[in-house]
Order: C-alpha cells, then structure tokens, then sequence
C-alpha cells in the first residue's frame, strides 16, 4: 500500500505545496450571503469542493464547524470527503484528537480505516497526554497508508506555557515531540508519513526541525498574520517539508468560484516563490 508520505509527495509535486481549509464558521457563512444551519454549510462546501478540489493538494476540513450541527453537519462532513477524494485532493481532517488506549484506537478506526464513512487520509492530533499515547493511531494510519500531524509549536499564545516547558533532560516539551516523529519518520522515502504541526507566525524558536524527515503543516497564513516570506525564520533547512496552510485568505473571496480559485492561484504562487518550488 502507498504510503501517506508518497502521496503527498506526489500531490505537491503535481499541484504545489498548498493546503486549503474548509472553516465554514458562523460569520463566513453570513458573509457569503447563506443560512448558519445544515442548508447553509451543505452549499459553501460544495462551493469550495468545485471551486478548488481538482486543484489543491490538500483540502483541511475543520470538523469541528461541521459537527456543531449534530449529525446532519457530519453527514455533510463525510459527503465533502467522498467529493474531495474523488477529485484527487488530500483530505487532512482537522481532529486534534488524543487519548489513551481503547479511545484513541477508535479515532483512530473512526477516521484512518477505509471501512469508516469519515474516512481521511490524515488527521491532526494533539500529544498532551504523551506522544506514546498516540501509538494506536500511528499504527493505524501505518497500516492504512495514512498520516497524522502531531501538534509541536502553535501560534496560539497559550500554547507556549506548555510547549516550551523544559523538561528534566532539557529538552523543551516541543523538542520531545519534534524527535519522537523523527523516530517514526527514520528512512521514509521520499517522505514520512508522519508531520508535526508548526504555527507560519511562531517565528524563530531555537528548535530543532532538521531531521524530521516528514510533512509540517504551517497554519497561521494570512489573514492570520503569517507570510510565505516569514516560513524561512520559522523552519530553516526544513522548509522543503513545509506544507502552508491557508483558510480565511481563500475562503474569504467566495462565494463567486472564480473569486476562490483566483485567490488559490494567488497564494499557491506566494508558497511557490518561498519555497522554491518550480510552477
């Protein structure tokens, strides 16, 4: 079986490094002149799945704006899936889920194993309960050809209390989890099937991403305040790994289609020239 890490590899070489959210939250759907209810979301996912699903590499619904309606907002969810992988596009579902055993096993069938309608090819989640208790999701998505994205270095300000905390071998709580996907991700070719997830505003932090040898997904682009330009300081000689992540710079030029793929077409070049990459 493929793994997650080839895919991907193949997507971004095919259309570009780029990931594109699916965040329909109250007030972008009240901005695109649509209901806050089921009827509402049902139209702005189609909109954006024919507007840009056979041109991104990867599509990042946020489950979480589905599931608030209960199980008609999933049933959309999983409706949107099925229409992005048909289209081609990478679907990474924005979970940040974790637990411990039993739990953590059924995220992980719930959204890593074929046989469920949620179905993705990668998830997020989150390592606070230890990087080890997400042993039943690493190896699901393994077994699958799936990916996770583990939380590392998030822009939220909250966030460094915990993350940057220094632990008793001096390493930061950070710097443990970046070195423990390093692990997973140890001779995948052409790239592991692991990623972290690292905030695009974070700036220089002193940790050490050189050797992860997996995706990094950098959400916090535009509207959010981060630039392609900025990746450099964040992620150094790991910035041919980065996948930037944009949502509120795209989807806030819907809801004409053409509005949504001229904006796509904007920032894919914006991540083109940080990252090098040939168009």
């Amino acid at each position: 079986m493929e793994t997650f890490g080839a895919r991907l590899h193949r997507a971004v070489a095919e259309r570009g490094p780029l990931c594109v959210g699916i965040d329909p939250h109250p007030g972008l759907l009240t901005a695109w002149g649509l209901s806050d209810d089921v009827a509402g979301l049902e139209r702005f996912c189609a909109t954006v799945v024919e507007a840009i699903g056979d041109r991104v590499a990867v599509v990042k619904p946020q489950s979480a704006f589905f599931e608030r309606f209960g199980a008609r907002g999933v049933d959309v969810l999983e409706s949107t899936i099925r229409q992005l992988r048909d289209l081609g596009a990478l679907t990474l579902l924005d979970v940040k889920r974790g637990d411990i055993g039993s739990t953590v096993a059924a995220y992980a069938s719930a959204y890593l194993d074929p046989s469920s309608p949620l179905y993705v090819d990668a998830v997020t989640a989150s390592p606070y309960l230890g990087v080890g208790s997400l042993a039943p999701m690493f190896s699901t998505a393994a077994e699958h050809g799936g990916g996770v994205f583990v939380l590392a270095l998030t822009s939220n300000p909250e966030g460094a209390s915990v993350q940057r905390a220094v632990g008793a071998g001096g390493r930061t709580v950070a710097q443990t989890v970046i070195d423990e996907i390093s692990q997973l991700n140890r001779g995948a070719e052409p790239l592991g099937s692991f990623g972290l997830v690292v905030g695009a505003t974070v700036g220089e932090t002193g940790h050490d991403l050189d050797s992860v040898n997996g995706p990094l997904l950098a959400p916090g682009l535009g509207a959010q305040g981060g630039t392609p330009a900025g990746l450099r300081a964040v992620f150094g000689a790991a910035l041919p790994w980065v996948l930037p992540s944009y949502s509120r710079e795209v989807l806030g030029a819907g809801p004409d289609p053409a509005g949504l793929r001229a904006a796509t077409e904007r920032v894919l070049a914006d991540c083109r020239a940080a990252l090098g990459t040939a168009d």
